[in-house]
């Protein structure tokens, strides 16, 4: 029988740095990130972002200005996060944000590599 994948730390503090746009999540292990609104916006994990399937994806542009206004909890496992631009549709699990946290430097330069493919800017 396979292991299953353990699942990251619960986060003790979630932060919405509203001057800096920035959300800092520390968690149980002791890790703690800082992740800006304009990431979270653009990874978001809605069906209108992400699509329904591989290579559906559909690039985020002009949101370096967008700001979260409202972070709402969904049961124990996950946030919904309410962007300036209208977007709400994503639930950002602790798994995700975790995730996100440790991959964020290889996560944004991917992102900006898209938009210099896709001859746009953020």
């Amino acid at each position: 029988m396979a292991a299953s994948k353990p699942s990251s730390p619960l986060p003790t503090e979630i932060k919405l740095h509203q001057k800096s746009r920035v959300v800092e999540i520390s968690f149980a292990d002791g890790n703690s990130f800082r992740l800006p609104c304009e990431f979270l916006r653009v990874y978001s994990p809605s069906a209108e972002v992400r699509g329904h399937g591989p290579g559906q994806e559909t690039l985020q542009t002009g949101k370096q200005d967008v700001e979260i206004q409202k972070i709402e909890p969904v049961g124990t496992y996950a946030v919904q996060l309410h962007f300036s631009d209208g977007h709400n549709t994503g639930i950002y699990s602790w798994d995700m944000l975790y995730d996100y946290g440790v991959n964020q430097q290889s996560m944004w330069e991917r992102y900006l590599e898209r938009l210099r493919q896709a001859g746009t800017v953020r």
